[in-house]
């Protein structure tokens, strides 16, 4: 049943959007999801911003309320398509996250939301590895996903959305722990900010 709903969501940019705005309510709302990254951030105008596996451009839309420098990546046509279609004043880049084609110490922020549990553990660490490098000295590498829920009541409810639209993956994520990850990658990482009953986190590392 995961594969197929999965399947359909990705398929159907209606029940896509339907999906997220139905997870996002944890938080108050997907605007706010989209957000959560950025939240008490002071980010240039003149900034180089990556919306890292960008999807239909969610989180594109308001990286440009920040700077007008917006580079989305994704590995996906049809989704950048839809960002494209959706979100249109930003730049757009089809590559893979792990392997991007971008200069050494191009941007001054990297985003991410809501797509490190869509990667099995090597890819993570070979993206982590990606991120320090276009990232210029200082930079900033911000993002929210999923977190092993610190409120039990959270649980069913997590577990409910993973087996109807996530992988094996999300649930290895659960029991990664990206600021270590990060750490040895050599970024400098605070505490995460959790939300939802501990069942997302925001982490906004440094170079």
């Amino acid at each position: 049943m995961a594969t197929i709903l999965r399947d359909l969501s990705y398929r159907y940019q209606w029940l896509y959007d339907g999906i997220s705005r139905l997870a996002a309510l944890s938080v108050g709302g997907e605007a706010r999801f989209r957000q959560l990254a950025l939240q008490g951030l002071t980010i240039d105008s003149g900034s180089q911003i990556l919306d890292l596996c960008c999807g239909s451009g969610q989180a594109t839309e308001f990286l440009l309320k920040l700077s007008p420098n917006v580079t989305g990546l994704d590995a996906s046509p049809r989704s950048l398509q839809r960002a494209r279609s959706n979100v249109s004043n930003a730049t757009y880049v089809e590559a893979f996250a792990e392997n991007m084609p971008f200069a050494d110490h191009q941007f001054d922020v990297v985003h991410t939301s809501a797509a490190l549990h869509e990667m099995q553990p090597e890819q993570i660490w070979q993206i982590l590895q990606e991120v320090y490098r276009v990232l210029k000295p200082g930079g900033l590498f911000t993002l929210v996903d999923f977190h092993p829920p610190t409120n039990p009541i959270f649980w069913p409810g997590v577990a409910m959305f993973f087996w109807l639209f996530e992988t094996e993956t999300a649930w290895q994520l659960l029991k990664t722990d990206l600021p270590q990850l990060l750490t040895q990658v050599g970024f400098s990482v605070p505490a995460p900010k959790l939300y939802a009953g501990g069942s997302l986190q925001v982490i906004q590392a440094r170079k």
